[in-house]
């Protein structure tokens, strides 16, 4: 890769503005070299971050972070954001354990207003951030950068509806690259695709400006006087976009990668009085081919071969299986529908796709009207199955409790990435579904441990369950299974010595580490027992019973503590008449900070040396008191 003789030299946006403007493409260039370097190690977003470089520049040459505000939409196009503000030195620890961050964080530099990680946010955060300067008498300057994708969330359009009001030096920029992670759907893409190809407004305004420059005199006043009408005229051109309707002067489409019309739209943005929407069109990936064929695949990577483009290692993992799964159930039921929100290459839904084409809907980003809209297909006698990562199901609290549950519409909720997920920290770790469907009434929980348990699992949530019904299971493939385990029940599964004295207690992808710990303690003379459940909500009253009868019981949970099964065990078995130690060892009050993830496993004592440790010191605590 480069040297970077430019981008090795940026401290803070100030030196940003000092750089020629000859020499910005090649700034550019050493950007993307950057990106492409360090992401082909540590993962991450890519092709996002590739699109929006020139952006990014134009905006800290143009405005003064951080006296001025900027809000990145979800965060992951902010890695040149974090190169240009006093990161390029730390650059190559992203995502890493103790490193910087993949999203905008407040508590790693003063550039970053925001903390952010899920979509549609940064208008409503942003309009906060101006009505506080405002309040205060600040008049600099507050700018959310949102992408056409994460324009399709409700959130979104409930800020620019309240925003529209403002006239506090508040800017949108509307990044066009024309997808999210999936392709983008529905009525907002097509609109902003008729605004991109419109271009007669754009050759009318040129030409008439043109023409009056070469009129004596009155050229000026008439040119000034068609300035301040220009609503008007734009309305008979071609009326008015629908920003101008929710009151934001739209001002666009401006290409995101032509740094002079970008410097030029920014600075008029900044003289209007009213709230700006600046709509800029981007290439996702630009710059590095591999990431413009395939901006989708690019969009978040793990490591990959610089020159190729191809992942080092691919495995098949959850996704993928439950794709299959739910393929070969649809094609034996009419019924059977797949509901995605802007995710179906990453929950495994693509070649649903394409099979069932008339019961595939990607409704955009749109979590809550995914569940609702999945109500309404149940009500009616078919079968949806929403699948959606775990983090992303939390937006749709109220849909769960008041559509599906209270309603008693069976819909089954695929959640990938359940627990630990690793580097993307904080607001991507997959711990809390487990706990907040827990609460909910009228619905059951299957957490299986490998792909047949996975398909089990499926086939039972689809034609056994009633109501809400959740099959989750983790990022990535299959672990440790020992070679004379059976999974017999959907229930609950013993392995080991049902005799034993002690017992260990979990679900899903820990059970292959509680099998390793079980070894381990063997070679110590301690033996165990181990209770494998796969349906955790409602837990099998007979799992229970069996669980009574030990001497010592340790339950191990990847997921919050607060409202999590391993509390619900405890009481269910004192219930029985338990009266042996309990033992819980789940995530307490606190967030899984970015970490790979057996480190984070590591840490939380949930892998199989943790469990070691910990029933060891339990016992030996235990003996002595």
């Amino acid at each position: 890769m480069g040297e970077y003789k430019l981008l090795s030299t940026i401290k803070s946006p100030e030196d940003v503005k000092k750089i020629d403007e000859a020499a910005l493409p090649e700034l550019c260039t050493e950007i993307r070299e950057k990106l492409v370097e360090v992401v082909s190690v540590n993962g991450g977003h890519l092709s996002p971050n590739l699109g929006v470089v020139e952006l990014t520049v134009a905006l800290h040459r143009v405005f003064d972070f951080p006296a001025d505000s900027v809000v990145w939409d979800v965060g992951h196009q902010s890695y040149t954001h974090k190169l240009l503000t006093g990161r390029f030195d730390r650059f190559d620890t992203l995502r890493t354990k103790g490193g910087i961050s993949g999203f905008p964080k407040r508590e790693e530099s003063p550039f970053d207003d925001f903390n952010t990680g899920h979509s549609s946010t940064s208008i409503s955060a942003a309009f906060g951030i101006a009505n506080a300067k405002a309040m205060s008498g600040d008049s600099s300057y507050t700018v959310a950068v949102i992408g056409d994708g994460s324009l399709t969330g409700g959130l979104a359009f409930e800020a620019l509806n309240n925003a529209g009001r403002f006239n506090k030096n508040f800017i949108v920029i509307l990044n066009d690259n024309k997808m999210s992670i999936s392709k983008n759907v529905g009525a907002i893409p097509r609109y902003l695709t008729t605004v991109r190809i419109q271009p007669r407004y754009i050759r009318i305004k040129r030409f008439t400006e043109r023409a009056l420059s070469h009129i004596p005199l009155l050229g000026r006043v008439i040119k000034a006087v068609l300035r301040r009408s220009k609503s008007k005229i734009k309305n008979i051109v071609y009326k008015n976009t629908l920003f101008d309707c929710f009151g934001f002067t739209y001002l666009g489409p401006i290409d995101g990668h032509n740094m002079e019309e970008l410097e030029n739209a920014l600075r008029a943005a900044k003289k209007n009085t009213t709230p700006v929407l600046l709509h800029v069109v981007t290439k996702k990936g630009k710059g590095y081919q591999p990431a413009e064929d395939k901006p989708g695949a690019f969009h978040g990577i793990g490591q990959f071969d610089i020159d190729s483009g191809e992942p080092i290692s691919s495995h098949t993992g959850f996704s993928a299986e439950f794709g299959k799964a739910l393929c070969e159930l649809a094609a034996q039921d009419d019924k059977i529908c797949a509901v995605t929100a802007a995710m179906a290459g990453g929950t495994g839904l693509t070649d649903f796709s394409k099979l069932y084409k008339n019961r595939f809907f990607d409704v955009g980003i749109a979590e809550e009207h995914a569940v609702t809209f999945g109500c309404g297909l149940a009500s009616k006698g078919y079968r949806p199955v929403f699948a959606v990562y775990s983090t992303f199901l939390q937006r749709s609290y109220d849909q769960l409790i008041h559509d599906a549950a209270l309603g008693n519409n069976h819909l089954v909720l695929a959640v990938d990435r359940a627990g630990i997920v690793g580097s993307d920290g904080e607001t991507h770790q997959g711990v809390f579904d487990v706990s907040m469907v827990n609460t909910i009434p009228n619905s059951t929980i299957y957490s299986p441990s490998y792909f047949e348990g996975m398909r089990q699992s499926l086939a039972d949530a689809v034609y056994r369950c009633k109501g809400l019904a959740v099959v989750r299971y983790p990022r990535g493939g299959e672990l440790y299974k020992p070679a004379d385990f059976k999974e017999e029940s959907i229930n609950y599964n013993i392995y080991g010595n049902p005799n034993a004295k002690y017992l260990i207690v979990t679900y899903g992808r820990l059970f292959s580490y509680a099998c390793k710990a079980k070894e381990m303690l063997k070679k110590k003379k301690i033996d165990v027992c181990i209770l494998k459940l796969c349906k955790i909500k409602p837990v099998s009253q007979e799992a229970v019973f069996f669980a009574s009868r030990f001497e010592g019981v340790w339950f191990f949970e990847e997921g919050v503590k607060n409202g999590g099964i391993a509390r619900n065990f405890a009481d269910l078995i004192a219930l029985r008449g338990f009266k042996g130690n309990y033992h819980i060892k789940a995530i307490g009050d606190e967030f899984v900070k970015q970490m790979s993830v057996n480190e984070a496993l590591e840490m939380l004592k949930l892998d199989s040396k943790g469990m070691v440790d910990v029933i060891k010191k339990d016992i030996y605590h235990e003996k002595k008191t």
